[in-house]
């Protein structure tokens, strides 16, 4: 069974933040739950990215880690940024696969603090043509 992604979009100080929602749960707090269960501080902080304050390219071909220069490497993307607004200080990352009808996000991780570990935390899988549709509204939101 397809998890459902959607996002929540926020205007923070005039810029737009995408925060993913995985069956009705936000990122942030579900990340945030999996963090603090695990001991790890400072546990969450998390925020949405902000296209404004980052050349993501193409957000439908981000967030299928196609992009010609994909951040932060080839096939992986980020999900969230600090709740400062910059997806550099406290980026949580995630490996993309596109595969046949599906998008997982899957083999979490968080930038700055290398050795923790998020095994147990996803796999997410999405039908494809629903996460192309979401991604796109939540793109047209940013325009």
């Amino acid at each position: 069974m397809a998890n459902a992604l959607d996002f929540e979009v926020t205007v923070e100080d005039g810029a737009t933040a995408l925060v993913p929602v995985i069956d009705g749960r936000s990122l942030v707090d579900l990340i945030a739950a999996y963090e603090a269960r695990r001991g790890y501080e400072p546990s969450g902080g998390y925020g949405g990215i902000v296209p404004a304050h980052f050349r993501f390219g193409d957000l439908g071909r981000y967030y299928e880690a196609r992009e010609q220069r994909q951040w932060p490497r080839p096939g992986h993307a980020w999900v969230l940024g600090c709740d400062c607004g910059e997806v550099g200080c406290w980026p949580l990352t995630t490996r993309v696969t596109v595969a046949g009808s599906d998008v997982t996000w899957s083999h979490f991780s968080q930038d700055r603090r290398p050795s923790w570990d998020y095994e147990g935390f996803g796999p997410f899988t999405f039908d494809r043509q629903e996460y192309a549709s979401v991604v796109a509204r939540a793109a047209a939101a940013v325009d």
